[in-house]
């Protein structure tokens, strides 16, 4: 059986759903902090079988010990953290007790019970401002936020662990932008409030629950003056985490891998491809830069094809078609 810590959440259900249909038993375990329960319903309606469910905080340890004790786990894949940049500058004591926490709890109970398979989901964020893209893993690290440094500190301590323990074997994958959603527009991305990330802004806009989208910034060094980020579709992130499970099961010691198309795409690229493939406008305004954003994030994604075959498959045109079907099934 494979663990999902925080699996209920956008990225962890789409790879629920991929490790359903390539045919393990999948255990989500979930305090619905951001995300939903009815999204095990989804899962069960797209794959035709129901995630086992643990409804517990992933930081307490006697219910995180139970649950080890409960089932026959063979990998963890930790989703269970808190994710936006933003309310991490604000409430930096939260980020660093939760995310920090939820690791350490699980990574406990894993030497414990002797599960020695783990798959991390890190983020770009800890490249930090880089000075040249593509970004390769064996570059310089280091950040620019509290979230940020949560990502960076738990693969230090990954790294260390697998060190120790030589049975032990991780996969540190660090995520560019994911973006879309199910082809079945059953399970996306649903922000809590004001979203964060750009796409759901996007069809936020598109369907007229706000007014527009501000554009942070036209005077970058970039084609069109706005930031360049490398967005990838959410189910091809959750295809490298099958890639990432079966690689782990095979191999020991900690690796570091990038999760990116290596295409750098601006907002307004993605502005301009939503309104082509949805036929629907999406006004925006430019506003002044956010303090801490970069020119220009996209991956060299060559390492994740060699050591795991794995590949981003999805084009910008289905990331775009994708997340608008997604938004027109929540919102009618």
């Amino acid at each position: 059986m494979i663990l999902l810590t925080g699996g209920a959440g956008y990225i962890g259900s789409h790879t629920a759903v991929e490790l359903i249909e390539a045919g393990y038993d999948v255990l989500i375990a979930d305090n619905f902090y951001n995300s939903k329960p009815e999204v095990l319903d989804a899962i069960e309606k797209i794959t035709g079988k129901r995630p086992a469910l643990e409804e517990i905080d992933v930081c307490d340890v006697n219910k995180v010990d139970a649950m080890f004790e409960k089932y026959d786990i063979e990998a963890v894949l930790h989703f269970a953290s808190y994710k936006a940049v933003g309310e991490s500058v604000e409430k930096p004591l939260m980020y660093y007790r939760n995310d920090l926490d939820t690791l350490l709890t699980v990574m406990e109970a894993m030497k414990k019970h002797g599960v020695n398979n783990l798959i991390f989901s890190s983020s770009a964020t800890v490249y930090g401002v880089p000075e040249t893209v593509p970004l390769v893993e064996g570059m310089p690290t280091g950040c620019t936020n509290p979230y940020g440094w949560t990502k960076y500190m738990a693969e230090q301590i990954i790294q260390d662990v697998c060190y120790a323990q030589k049975d032990m074997s991780a996969v540190i994958l660090r995520y560019f932008n994911p973006i879309g959603a199910h082809k079945s527009a059953l399970i996306g991305e649903q922000p809590n409030g004001v979203p964060n990330n750009l796409m759901p802004y996007i069809t936020q806009v598109a369907s007229g629950i706000r007014p527009h989208l501000n554009v942070f910034g036209n005077d970058y060094d970039t084609p069109d003056g706005t930031g360049v980020r490398d967005y990838i579709h959410v189910v091809d992130i959750a295809k490298g985490h099958i890639a990432a499970v079966k690689y782990a099961m095979n191999h020991k010691g900690a690796e570091v891998v990038n999760l990116g198309t290596g295409n750098g795409y601006s907002v307004l690229d993605i502005v301009k491809t939503f309104e082509r493939v949805n036929g629907v406008p999406v006004p925006y305004q430019i506003a002044p830069r956010r303090e801490g954003d970069v020119a220009q994030c996209y991956a060299n994604p060559d390492k994740a094809e060699r050591l795991l075959g794995w590949k981003a498959e999805e084009d910008l045109d289905s990331m775009c078609k994708d997340a608008w079907e997604w938004e027109k099934h929540i919102t009618k």
